[in-house]
């Protein structure tokens, strides 16, 4: 998993998570990927518009992120 996260981290690419919190709640983030250890991913949140910490082993899933827009002509 933390392969595919250095990419994302390198290339500079926001990524979407499935986030389980320490209560047990889960949540869906936009992130940037800063930094990535043994344990934890450092990344610059846009939901909170700072940056935040996460516990490798609470994320369920990631992805790149899709943006999508409103009102898109075609």
């Amino acid at each position: 998993m933390s392969r595919t996260l250095e990419w994302y981290m390198n290339s500079r690419t926001p990524i979407e998570i499935i986030y389980m919190s320490k209560d047990g709640s889960i949540t869906q983030r936009s992130l940037l990927v800063l930094d990535i250890n043994k344990n934890n991913v450092t990344a610059f949140c846009y939901l909170r518009n700072q940056k935040r910490t996460f516990l490798l082993e609470n994320i369920l899933s990631y992805r790149p992120l899709i943006k999508t827009y409103k009102n898109e002509v075609i």
